[in-house]
């Protein structure tokens, strides 16, 4: 195997790993908040609309181990030159912190969402209140989209070193 295919592999690891985490955490954080919505809106149906945009926060870091994983996807497998061993690795390395970050924020984000659902039910009033408590969570997300985003568009072009 040599030294191009071996770093897309290590790549591709990372962006799977990615999008894995990230997806995993939402589909799990989605259903708790899908769970409080639906309490809400036996009692109340007319608020369903309203919880939506709860059901929703917990889906951004799932989207964010997409695009991640597609901009390593896209050079992996789509471009010629592929990844060095070094660089398959660091994506590789650089990957890890987007997924469980993705993953463990949304677990806690969720949590505040469903929470959040039950201050809607209790007094619509408060909705506002709820989206910002659960949208502050996302910033640790956010936070390993840029390092992410920067690392992958730093990787590549005639500095890389092949070992």
């Amino acid at each position: 195997m040599d030294v191009t295919a071996l770093g897309n592999v290590f790549a591709l690891l990372g962006a799977a790993l990615a999008v894995l985490l990230t997806g995993v955490g939402a589909s799990i954080g989605m259903s708790w908040v899908q769970q409080a919505a639906a309490g809400v809106v036996t009692e109340q149906p007319h608020k369903f609309g309203k919880t939506l945009i709860f059901q929703l926060i917990p889906s951004s870091a799932a989207l964010y181990g997409f695009v991640v994983g597609f901009l390593i996807f896209m050079t992996a497998v789509m471009d010629d030159v592929g990844y060095t061993y070094v660089e398959g690795l660091t994506l590789l390395a650089v990957c890890l912190p987007i997924g469980v970050v993705g993953l463990v924020s949304t677990l806690g984000q969720a949590k505040v969402a469903a929470a959040g659902i039950r201050m809607l039910g209790r007094d619509e009033r408060l909705m506002g209140k709820g989206i910002i408590m659960a949208v502050f969570i996302e910033l640790f997300a956010l936070f390993a989209l840029i390092i992410a985003v920067l690392t992958i568009f730093s990787i590549g072009g005639d500095a890389a070193v092949v070992y």
